[in-house]
């Protein structure tokens, strides 16, 4: 795994080489690294092993996943702040089929580091009223489904929404 700053320092390496290629007389070997440069600069800002981990909870295996962001060591210098909202948006739902409470915690940093796309920072905020429910915060999870239900542009989580605001009036 490398560190974020050796990515921008691999891929300015690869287009030197690439304009010193096109300068001495090699200008498919020149274009190409100039191509070739696009891989490091992708991986900065879409970490392979979160995507890897993504790749592995769409067939559901969370051991596979957890294998894939153990190789993450420390997040802080490896990632870019959103891949680090992505990163413990992983770990919130791994451990939200085991230890609610670390789940909250994972979920929380997610959301204050950000998450890039609306249907991800509703889930979590569904998943965090799941656990206020749990504890007996009414008043928290009504929020978080009003903003998971304003977040949820596609209506994919409706049923969800509906069904946790039917076991909230239970409480």
């Amino acid at each position: 795994m490398f560190n974020k700053i050796i990515k921008l320092i691999l891929a300015g390496l690869l287009i030197i080489a690439g304009v010193w290629q096109i300068v001495d007389k090699e200008t498919g070997n020149g274009i190409f690294l100039i191509l070739l440069s696009a891989i490091p600069v992708f991986l900065y800002f879409k970490n392979e092993f979160i995507l890897l981990a993504f790749l592995k909870l769409r067939k559901q295996d969370f051991e596979g996943a957890k294998k894939w962001l153990a190789y993450i060591k420390n997040p802080e210098t490896a990632l870019v702040r959103k891949q680090q909202g992505y990163f413990n948006y992983l770990h919130g739902i791994m451990l939200s089929q085991t230890n609610l409470i670390q789940a909250e915690k994972h979920f929380k940093k997610a959301i204050e580091l950000g998450l890039s796309m609306d249907m991800d920072l509703a889930v979590a905020k569904l998943n965090l009223a799941g656990v206020a429910m749990s504890r007996r915060r009414k008043l928290e999870a009504t929020n978080l489904l009003a903003e998971a239900k304003k977040l949820d542009k596609q209506g994919m989580l409706k049923d969800q929404i509906s069904m946790m605001k039917e076991q909230m009036k239970k409480i």
